[in-house]
């Protein structure tokens, strides 16, 4: 299981919000670059890049900030937030993104997912399915729609998706553990499942990683990557350690 530190970008700045609220915005740094290098050197093997500006208003004003993230990390950078159509996407993947994000289209242009698999290929496009109380919730999480989480699941893997990343809305930056009964029902998919919100501690991730087998691949972190309880570089270590015991 892949442990990913996340990068929320809005005004050039790293921050993070509390259910996707802007009016709960904490600015974590002005140099979202910089943070990108510094989880990199606490051992970091993927950064998980949003930008909210294009998800809140469509406008991909980060551009050069992903860019140089991309060209700063010898690592993957998987990069979402707006990206609703070809252009977009063929323009995140020449910025240097290693796997593109979708996530409204899948609702409402469906056939953009299909066209992105046919195009880049089923590894390299993730679909995030963010839900609110099991309602899959579009539009920067302003709008949540009728469509089940499980409906929409089906759905992605009859299209050919392989990789989802769930999102509880509820749970994001709260710092409240992951749903993880959510997580029992979507792994039922069969699909490589990426977890996010909510997670707080390590413990979190140890129970998540009793999973793998049933496919959680990745957990991604945010909050908690700045309180003094979770060290970025000492997670990493312990579930290597109980990788390599076969935990």
């Amino acid at each position: 299981m892949t442990i990913i530190p996340a990068i929320y970008i809005r005004h050039g700045n790293s921050v993070k919000l509390k259910q996707g609220k802007i009016s709960t915005e904490t600015i974590y740094s002005t140099d979202p670059v910089f943070i990108a290098k510094l989880w990199r050197a606490k051992g970091a093997k993927c950064i998980h890049v949003v930008d909210l500006d294009g998800a809140f208003s469509g406008i991909n004003i980060n551009r050069e900030i992903i860019k140089n993230i991309c060209t700063s990390v010898d690592i993957p950078v998987e990069v979402g937030g707006g990206i609703r159509d070809m252009v977009k996407i063929k323009e995140v993947f020449s910025l240097g993104a290693s796997y593109v994000i979708l996530g409204t289209v899948a609702i409402y242009q469906p056939e953009i997912v299909k066209k992105s698999i046919e195009k880049y290929g089923s590894k390299k496009i993730i679909v995030a399915v963010d839900a609110k109380d099991g309602k899959v919730a579009v539009d920067a999480w302003k709008d949540v729609t009728f469509v089940g989480v499980l409906e929409l699941v089906n759905k992605l893997k009859e299209m050919g998706i392989q990789k989802i990343l769930h999102t509880d809305i509820s749970r994001d930056g709260m710092l409240a553990g992951p749903n993880f009964v959510e997580v029992e029902k979507l792994l039922e998919s069969g699909l490589d499942l990426i977890v996010s919100g909510g997670i707080k501690t390590i413990d979190d991730l140890i129970k998540l990683k009793k999973y793998k087998k049933n496919k959680v691949t990745a957990a991604i972190i945010g909050s908690a990557l700045y309180t003094d309880g979770f060290k970025l570089e000492e997670v990493i270590k312990t579930l290597e350690e109980l990788e390599l015991n076969n935990y």
